[in-house]
C-alpha cells in the first residue's frame, strides 16, 4: 500500500527479517528456559516457551491493531499534502491502475486472474522446499552434538539468512528484475540440499545447511513483492492476491512434516530429495510469469507506442 515496485520486496524483506531473527535467536532463548525452567509450576519448558513468546506478540498485535493505518491516505502522523503525495506515487507506479471497488469484487478478481494462482503456486512449492525450518534442530542434532549445542548451531544459518534475505530482494528492487533473482537463489538453495544430503562429514553437512538456509528466505520477499506489484490493479484485489497466496504457501506446513520422519535420519533422504525438486518447480513457475508478463508489455506496446508503465518480470 506504500511502496512502490522498486521498493515492495525490500521493505518484505526487512519486515521477514523478524521471522529470520526469530528463528536464529529461538534455540539460544530456548536453552536456557528448557534447561532453567523446564518443571517450573509443573510445566514442560517447550510449554513455558510457548506461553512466553506467545504473550509478547499478543502484546505487540494489540498495539499494532491501534497504530497501523490501512492505506496512506489513512495515516495520522502525515499532513494532507504529503497523504495524497504517497497515495499518488502508489498510484502513477501500478500498471493497469483503477479506482478502488468492493473487497467482494476484489476477491472475485483475484480468483479470476491466472497469474494469482500461480503465484501461490509459487510461493507453496517455496514455502514447500522451506519444511526444514520445523526440523532444523533435528537435522543439526545428526552433528551428535548435544541438546544444547544443537539449538545454539542452529542460530548462525538464519543470521547468515537474515543478511541475504534482505541484499537479495534489495537487488531485485535496484534492478527492476525479479526471475533471475528467484533463480540463482533457488539453484543456489539446490546445492545445499545436495551438499547435505550427499555427505556425513559434520563440516560439509553444516556447510550445506548454512547455504540453504541462508540463500532461500529472501526468495519468500521476491514472491510476494511480485505478487503485489502484478496484482495491484486495485487495493482490494492486491490484498486478496497476498493473503491467498500467504494462505496457499503456507497450507505446505500441512504436509511437509511427514517428509521429515526420524526414521530418515541422518541422511533425511526423502525430504533433501523433494526439496530439491519443490525448488526446480519454484523456478519453473517464475519463468512462466516471466514469459507471460513479457507477451504483456509487448501487446501493451503495439496498443500504445507511448506507453511507459509496464510489469517487471
Amino acid at each position: 500500500m506504500f511502496y512502490t515496485r522498486k521498493e515492495v520486496s525490500t521493505r518484505m524483506a526487512i519486515f521477514y527479517t523478524g521471522n529470520m531473527a526469530a528463528s536464529a535467536f529461538s534455540g539460544l532463548i530456548a536453552a536456557p528456559i528448557f534447561s532453567g525452567m523446564g518443571g517450573l509450576q509443573g510445566l514442560s519448558g517447550w510449554q513455558w516457551l510457548f506461553i512466553i513468546q506467545g504473550a509478547v506478540s499478543i502484546l505487540v498485535a494489540f498495539f499494532a491493531f491501534f497504530l497501523l493505518p490501512d492505506s496512506p491516505l489513512k495515516t495520522r502522523w502525515l499532513t494532507e499534502e504529503e497523504r495524497q503525495l504517497a497515495h499518488t506515487r502508489i498510484y502513477n507506479d501500478t500498471t493497469d491502475r483503477r479506482e478502488a471497488t468492493s473487497v467482494w469484487k476484489g476477491l472475485r478478481e483475484a480468483c479470476c486472474d491466472w497469474r494469482t494462482w500461480v503465484f501461490c503456486l509459487m510461493d507453496n512449492l517455496h514455502l514447500s522446499a522451506n519444511g526444514f525450518k520445523n526440523f532444523l534442530p533435528t537435522v543439526v542434532k545428526t552433528l551428535k552434538f548435544n541438546t544444547t549445542i544443537t539449538l545454539v548451531l542452529t542460530c548462525p544459518p538464519y543470521l547468515f539468512s537474515a543478511i541475504f534475505s534482505v541484499i537479495v530482494p534489495w537487488s531485485s528492487g535496484k534492478y527492476n528484475e525479479r526471475t533471475w533473482h528467484i533463480t540463482i537463489s533457488k539453484l543456489v538453495v539446490c546445492l545445499g540440499f545436495v551438499m547435505s544430503v550427499s555427505s556425513l562429514n559434520m563440516g560439509v553437512r553444516y556447510t550445506g545447511i548454512m547455504i540453504f538456509v541462508g540463500a532461500t528466505y529472501g526468495v519468500n520477499n521476491l514472491i510476494l513483492g511480485w505478487t503485489s506489484s502484478v496484482l495491484a490493479q486495485t487495493d482490494e484485489k492486491k490484498a486478496v492476491a497476498i493473503a491467498m497466496a500467504n494462505t496457499l504457501g503456507n497450507a505446505a506446513s500441512i504436509y511437509t512434516p511427514y517428509l521429515w520422519p526420524d526414521s530418515d535420519s541422518p541422511r533425511f533422504l526423502t525430504a533433501m530429495l523433494a526439496s530439491i525438486g519443490f525448488s526446480i518447480g519454484v523456478i519453473i513457475c517464475a519463468w512462466v510469469m516471466k514469459f507471460a508478463l513479457m507477451r504483456t508489455n509487448r501487446k501493451k506496446r503495439e496498443a500504445d507506442p507511448n506507453a511507459t508503465n509496464f510489469y517487471v518480470y
